[in-house]
Protein backbone atom coordinates (compact mmCIF):
# COMPACT_ATOMS: atom_id res chain seq x y z
CA UNK A 1 0.00 0.00 0.00
CA UNK A 2 1.44 3.39 -0.99
CA UNK A 3 2.08 5.98 1.65
CA UNK A 4 -0.62 8.56 2.24
CA UNK A 5 0.39 11.84 0.61
CA UNK A 6 -1.95 14.09 2.63
CA UNK A 7 -4.99 13.81 4.92
CA UNK A 8 -8.01 13.04 2.77
CA UNK A 9 -6.11 11.47 -0.12
CA UNK A 10 -7.91 8.17 0.46
CA UNK A 11 -11.24 10.01 0.39
CA UNK A 12 -10.30 11.60 -2.92
CA UNK A 13 -9.57 8.16 -4.37
CA UNK A 14 -12.76 6.65 -2.94
CA UNK A 15 -15.23 9.49 -3.45
CA UNK A 16 -13.68 11.94 -5.91
CA UNK A 17 -12.00 15.31 -5.36
CA UNK A 18 -15.16 17.40 -5.11
CA UNK A 19 -16.85 15.13 -2.56
CA UNK A 20 -13.67 15.09 -0.50
CA UNK A 21 -13.65 18.91 -0.41
CA UNK A 22 -17.34 19.81 -0.54
CA UNK A 23 -17.63 21.34 2.93
CA UNK A 24 -14.35 23.19 2.57
CA UNK A 25 -15.65 24.64 -0.69
CA UNK A 26 -18.96 25.50 1.00
CA UNK A 27 -17.10 27.40 3.72
CA UNK A 28 -15.08 29.44 1.25
CA UNK A 29 -18.18 30.20 -0.82
CA UNK A 30 -19.99 31.31 2.34
CA UNK A 31 -17.13 33.51 3.54
CA UNK A 32 -16.59 35.24 0.20
CA UNK A 33 -20.32 35.57 -0.50
CA UNK A 34 -20.90 37.31 2.83
CA UNK A 35 -17.95 39.60 2.19
CA UNK A 36 -19.21 40.24 -1.36
CA UNK A 37 -22.65 41.26 -0.11
CA UNK A 38 -21.06 43.88 2.12
CA UNK A 39 -18.79 45.10 -0.71
CA UNK A 40 -21.46 45.63 -3.38
CA UNK A 41 -22.52 48.88 -1.71
CA UNK A 42 -19.14 50.63 -1.35
CA UNK A 43 -17.86 49.33 -4.70
CA UNK A 44 -20.92 49.45 -6.96
CA UNK A 45 -23.53 51.47 -5.11
CA UNK A 46 -25.76 48.41 -4.81
CA UNK A 47 -26.61 48.33 -1.11
CA UNK A 48 -27.79 44.79 -0.52
CA UNK A 49 -26.29 44.79 2.98
CA UNK A 50 -25.50 47.97 4.90
CA UNK A 51 -23.14 48.01 7.84
CA UNK A 52 -20.69 45.31 8.90
CA UNK A 53 -20.57 42.08 10.87
CA UNK A 54 -21.19 44.00 14.10
CA UNK A 55 -24.53 45.36 12.93
CA UNK A 56 -26.15 45.28 9.49
CA UNK A 57 -29.39 45.75 7.62
CA UNK A 58 -30.14 43.50 4.64
CA UNK A 59 -32.38 44.84 1.86
CA UNK A 60 -33.49 47.57 4.28
CA UNK A 61 -35.63 44.93 6.02
CA UNK A 62 -33.61 42.34 7.94
CA UNK A 63 -31.57 43.62 10.91
CA UNK A 64 -28.70 41.46 12.16
CA UNK A 65 -26.56 42.25 15.18
CA UNK A 66 -23.62 40.43 16.71
CA UNK A 67 -24.79 39.33 20.19
CA UNK A 68 -21.16 39.24 21.35
CA UNK A 69 -20.80 42.97 20.67
CA UNK A 70 -24.33 43.78 21.86
CA UNK A 71 -23.66 42.11 25.23
CA UNK A 72 -20.55 44.25 25.66
CA UNK A 73 -22.61 47.33 24.80
CA UNK A 74 -25.31 46.49 27.34
CA UNK A 75 -22.73 45.83 30.06
CA UNK A 76 -21.12 49.17 29.24
CA UNK A 77 -24.44 50.82 30.03
CA UNK A 78 -25.47 51.72 26.51
CA UNK A 79 -29.12 51.57 25.52
CA UNK A 80 -29.63 49.30 22.52
CA UNK A 81 -32.07 50.19 19.77
CA UNK A 82 -34.99 47.86 19.16
CA UNK A 83 -33.54 46.86 15.78
CA UNK A 84 -30.27 45.86 17.46
CA UNK A 85 -32.11 43.68 19.97
CA UNK A 86 -34.21 42.07 17.24
CA UNK A 87 -31.10 41.51 15.11
CA UNK A 88 -29.26 39.87 17.99
CA UNK A 89 -32.27 37.64 18.74
CA UNK A 90 -32.33 36.47 15.11
CA UNK A 91 -28.61 35.67 15.18
CA UNK A 92 -28.90 33.88 18.53
CA UNK A 93 -31.77 31.75 17.25
CA UNK A 94 -29.86 30.86 14.08
CA UNK A 95 -26.69 29.77 15.88
CA UNK A 96 -28.67 27.92 18.53
CA UNK A 97 -29.96 25.85 15.65
CA UNK A 98 -26.88 25.30 13.47
CA UNK A 99 -24.08 25.60 16.04
CA UNK A 100 -22.47 28.67 17.53
CA UNK A 101 -19.02 28.16 16.12
CA UNK A 102 -20.41 27.89 12.62
CA UNK A 103 -19.70 31.61 12.82
CA UNK A 104 -15.99 30.76 13.11
CA UNK A 105 -15.90 28.35 10.17
CA UNK A 106 -18.43 29.81 7.72
CA UNK A 107 -18.53 33.56 8.45
CA UNK A 108 -15.44 34.92 10.22
CA UNK A 109 -12.98 36.54 7.77
CA UNK A 110 -10.09 35.66 10.09
CA UNK A 111 -10.73 31.96 9.44
CA UNK A 112 -9.09 32.15 6.02
CA UNK A 113 -6.01 33.76 7.59
CA UNK A 114 -5.63 31.12 10.32
CA UNK A 115 -6.32 28.27 7.89
CA UNK A 116 -3.58 29.60 5.62
CA UNK A 117 -1.14 29.73 8.56
CA UNK A 118 -2.06 26.18 9.53
CA UNK A 119 -1.54 24.92 5.97
CA UNK A 120 1.86 26.60 5.66
CA UNK A 121 3.04 25.40 9.07
CA UNK A 122 2.33 21.82 8.04
CA UNK A 123 4.06 22.27 4.69
CA UNK A 124 7.13 23.65 6.49
CA UNK A 125 6.99 20.96 9.16
CA UNK A 126 6.87 23.48 11.99
CA UNK A 127 6.09 22.37 15.53
CA UNK A 128 2.79 23.14 17.23
CA UNK A 129 4.59 25.60 19.45
CA UNK A 130 2.96 27.09 22.53
CA UNK A 131 -0.30 25.34 23.42
CA UNK A 132 -2.04 27.10 26.31
CA UNK A 133 -5.11 25.79 28.07
CA UNK A 134 -8.30 25.95 26.02
CA UNK A 135 -9.90 27.67 29.00
CA UNK A 136 -7.68 30.67 28.27
CA UNK A 137 -10.19 32.04 25.76
CA UNK A 138 -12.94 31.75 28.39
CA UNK A 139 -10.85 33.82 30.80
CA UNK A 140 -10.26 36.38 28.05
CA UNK A 141 -13.99 36.41 27.31
CA UNK A 142 -14.68 37.13 30.96
CA UNK A 143 -12.09 39.91 30.96
CA UNK A 144 -13.67 41.47 27.85
CA UNK A 145 -17.08 41.59 29.49
CA UNK A 146 -15.71 42.89 32.80
CA UNK A 147 -13.80 45.62 31.00
CA UNK A 148 -17.00 46.79 29.32
CA UNK A 149 -18.83 46.70 32.66
CA UNK A 150 -16.08 48.50 34.53
CA UNK A 151 -15.14 51.17 32.00
CA UNK A 152 -18.38 51.83 30.12
CA UNK A 153 -16.42 51.44 26.89
CA UNK A 154 -16.33 48.62 24.32
CA UNK A 155 -12.57 48.47 24.73
CA UNK A 156 -12.18 45.07 23.10
CA UNK A 157 -13.73 46.28 19.84
CA UNK A 158 -10.79 48.64 19.44
CA UNK A 159 -8.53 45.57 19.39
CA UNK A 160 -10.79 42.82 18.00
CA UNK A 161 -8.97 41.39 14.93
CA UNK A 162 -12.22 40.16 13.39
CA UNK A 163 -13.87 43.59 13.60
CA UNK A 164 -10.76 45.38 12.38
CA UNK A 165 -10.18 43.04 9.43
CA UNK A 166 -13.78 43.06 8.25
CA UNK A 167 -14.08 46.84 8.41
CA UNK A 168 -10.80 47.19 6.52
CA UNK A 169 -11.99 44.79 3.81
CA UNK A 170 -15.34 46.54 3.42
CA UNK A 171 -14.31 50.17 3.82
CA UNK A 172 -10.68 49.94 2.75
CA UNK A 173 -9.43 51.78 5.80
CA UNK A 174 -7.59 51.14 9.02
CA UNK A 175 -4.83 48.68 9.77
CA UNK A 176 -6.65 45.44 8.98
CA UNK A 177 -3.81 44.03 6.89
CA UNK A 178 -1.35 44.58 9.72
CA UNK A 179 -3.64 42.83 12.21
CA UNK A 180 -4.25 39.92 9.81
CA UNK A 181 -0.50 39.54 9.26
CA UNK A 182 0.12 39.56 13.02
CA UNK A 183 -2.43 36.78 13.57
CA UNK A 184 -0.99 34.83 10.63
CA UNK A 185 2.55 35.01 12.02
CA UNK A 186 1.35 34.20 15.53
CA UNK A 187 -0.39 31.03 14.30
CA UNK A 188 2.52 30.14 12.04
CA UNK A 189 5.46 30.65 14.39
CA UNK A 190 4.22 30.89 17.98
CA UNK A 191 1.18 28.64 18.34
CA UNK A 192 -0.52 26.56 15.66
CA UNK A 193 -4.25 27.39 15.68
CA UNK A 194 -3.34 29.57 18.64
CA UNK A 195 -5.72 32.44 17.95
CA UNK A 196 -8.90 30.52 17.12
CA UNK A 197 -8.21 27.51 19.30
CA UNK A 198 -6.97 29.11 22.49
CA UNK A 199 -7.33 32.89 22.63
CA UNK A 200 -10.25 34.33 20.63
CA UNK A 201 -13.00 35.48 23.05
CA UNK A 202 -15.52 35.71 20.21
CA UNK A 203 -14.95 32.02 19.46
CA UNK A 204 -15.38 31.28 23.17
CA UNK A 205 -18.68 33.18 23.20
CA UNK A 206 -20.07 31.33 20.20
CA UNK A 207 -18.77 28.05 21.62
CA UNK A 208 -20.86 28.59 24.75
CA UNK A 209 -23.84 29.42 22.58
CA UNK A 210 -23.32 26.29 20.49
CA UNK A 211 -23.28 23.83 23.38
CA UNK A 212 -27.01 23.25 23.02
CA UNK A 213 -27.29 23.66 19.24
CA UNK A 214 -29.41 21.20 17.28
CA UNK A 215 -27.34 20.46 14.17
CA UNK A 216 -24.26 18.41 15.03
CA UNK A 217 -21.58 16.24 13.47
CA UNK A 218 -22.19 12.54 14.07
CA UNK A 219 -19.75 9.63 13.80
CA UNK A 220 -22.73 7.53 12.80
CA UNK A 221 -20.66 4.83 11.06
CA UNK A 222 -17.90 4.69 13.63
CA UNK A 223 -17.79 0.90 13.45
CA UNK A 224 -16.33 1.34 9.97
CA UNK A 225 -13.46 3.55 11.17
CA UNK A 226 -10.04 2.23 10.10
CA UNK A 227 -8.04 4.56 12.39
CA UNK A 228 -6.49 6.47 9.49
CA UNK A 229 -6.51 9.61 11.71
CA UNK A 230 -7.33 11.92 8.79
CA UNK A 231 -10.25 13.48 10.69
CA UNK A 232 -7.97 14.36 13.60
CA UNK A 233 -5.39 15.81 11.20
CA UNK A 234 -7.80 18.29 9.59
CA UNK A 235 -10.09 19.12 12.52
CA UNK A 236 -9.43 22.58 14.01
CA UNK A 237 -10.57 21.23 17.40
CA UNK A 238 -9.54 17.54 17.26
CA UNK A 239 -10.31 16.88 20.92
CA UNK A 240 -14.05 17.03 20.13
CA UNK A 241 -13.89 13.95 17.89
CA UNK A 242 -12.64 11.33 20.35
CA UNK A 243 -15.77 10.84 22.52
CA UNK A 244 -18.04 10.41 19.50
CA UNK A 245 -15.68 8.26 17.47
CA UNK A 246 -14.20 6.08 20.23
CA UNK A 247 -17.01 6.05 22.78
CA UNK A 248 -18.98 2.97 21.72
CA UNK A 249 -17.46 0.76 24.44
CA UNK A 250 -18.37 3.29 27.14
CA UNK A 251 -21.91 3.86 25.90
CA UNK A 252 -21.15 7.33 24.53
CA UNK A 253 -23.31 8.29 21.57
CA UNK A 254 -21.89 9.22 18.17
CA UNK A 255 -22.90 12.89 18.27
CA UNK A 256 -20.14 15.47 18.73
CA UNK A 257 -21.67 17.48 21.56
CA UNK A 258 -18.78 19.79 22.45
CA UNK A 259 -19.43 23.48 21.91
CA UNK A 260 -15.86 23.77 20.61
CA UNK A 261 -16.86 21.96 17.40
CA UNK A 262 -17.09 24.43 14.51
CA UNK A 263 -19.34 22.20 12.38
CA UNK A 264 -16.90 22.88 9.54
CA UNK A 265 -17.53 19.47 7.97
CA UNK A 266 -13.90 18.68 7.17
CA UNK A 267 -14.09 15.36 9.03
CA UNK A 268 -16.94 14.43 6.69
CA UNK A 269 -14.89 15.43 3.66
CA UNK A 270 -11.69 13.52 4.39
CA UNK A 271 -13.15 10.24 5.65
CA UNK A 272 -12.91 7.58 2.96
CA UNK A 273 -15.16 5.32 5.05
CA UNK A 274 -17.93 7.96 5.30
CA UNK A 275 -17.98 7.65 9.08
CA UNK A 276 -19.25 11.20 9.67
CA UNK A 277 -22.34 13.10 8.63
CA UNK A 278 -24.45 16.01 9.83
CA UNK A 279 -27.24 14.94 12.15
CA UNK A 280 -29.40 16.18 15.03
CA UNK A 281 -28.31 16.11 18.65
CA UNK A 282 -31.53 14.22 19.52
CA UNK A 283 -30.12 11.08 17.86
CA UNK A 284 -27.32 10.65 20.36
CA UNK A 285 -29.14 7.87 22.21
CA UNK A 286 -29.45 5.87 18.99
CA UNK A 287 -25.82 5.04 18.24
CA UNK A 288 -26.37 3.66 14.76
CA UNK A 289 -29.83 4.92 13.92
CA UNK A 290 -28.78 6.38 10.59
CA UNK A 291 -26.66 3.49 9.44
CA UNK A 292 -28.02 1.62 6.46
CA UNK A 293 -29.50 -1.83 7.00
CA UNK A 294 -26.65 -3.30 4.98
CA UNK A 295 -23.98 -1.73 7.23
CA UNK A 296 -25.84 -2.73 10.37
CA UNK A 297 -26.16 -6.31 9.16
CA UNK A 298 -22.49 -6.49 8.27
CA UNK A 299 -21.53 -5.18 11.71
CA UNK A 300 -23.77 -7.76 13.42
CA UNK A 301 -22.28 -10.62 11.39
CA UNK A 302 -18.74 -9.46 12.14
CA UNK A 303 -19.34 -9.38 15.89
CA UNK A 304 -21.03 -12.77 15.76
CA UNK A 305 -18.01 -14.24 14.00
CA UNK A 306 -15.73 -12.83 16.66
Amino acid sequence: MSAKSYPGSDAVKANGWFTAHKWLIARRVSQFTILGLFLTGPLFGLWIVKGNLTSSLTLDILPLSDPFVLLQSLLAGHIAADTALIGAAIVLAFYALVGGRVYCSFVCPMNFVTDAARWLSKRLGLSKGWQPSRDTRLWILGAVMLSALGTGVLAWELLNPVTILHRALVYGAGYGATVALAIFLFDLVVSRRGWCGYLCPMGAFYGLLGRASVVRISAVRRDDCNDCMDCFAVCPEPHVITPALRGADTGTGPIVISGDCTNCGRCIDVCAKNVFQFDMRFHNDLPNASVSDESASASTNRHAAE
